[in-house]
């Protein structure tokens, strides 16, 4: 049987669209297969933490005192006692405020990366639920 254009196209068509779902896919994929945490720099419970939280670290890091985990689906960082605001993606990393072009695999690691980011600066004490100046005009 011979191949026809309608054919080709279709194939073509399918195989487009199972490798755009592949790839759309992966990341999620990778995410769920490396899971959250890990041992890397768990620690014991730090006193001043809700004590339901898992995959705890308290450890410090270039000078730093970096301390969190995560109860259910809410996450708690802080760096030297100063909450660090971070974000979970829709594939499973997170994100902070201090460094939100990069995404890290767990809290841990992105309360490491906002050390790096941070140099010598300290995080704000400023609660992110405040009114910004120029909305009170």
């Amino acid at each position: 049987m011979p191949v026809t254009r309608r054919g080709a196209l279709r194939a073509l068509f399918a195989v487009g669209a199972v490798g755009g779902t592949a790839v759309a896919l992966a990341p999620i994929v990778r995410a769920g297969a490396t899971g959250r945490g890990g041992d890397d720099g768990k620690g014991v419970l730090s006193p001043g933490l809700p004590h339901d939280l898992t995959d705890v670290f308290d450890e410090m890091y270039r000078g730093r005192h970096i301390r969190g985990g995560t109860a259910g689906d809410s996450t708690e960082v802080t760096v030297d006692g100063r909450p660090l605001h971070i974000m979970r993606r829709a594939d499973g990393s997170y994100l902070s405020m201090v460094d939100h072009y990069e995404s890290y695999p767990t809290p841990l690691a992105v309360a490491r990366g906002a050390v790096d980011e941070l140099g010598t600066a300290r995080l704000s004490l400023t609660s992110m639920q405040q009114t910004h100046p120029m909305r009170q005009l």
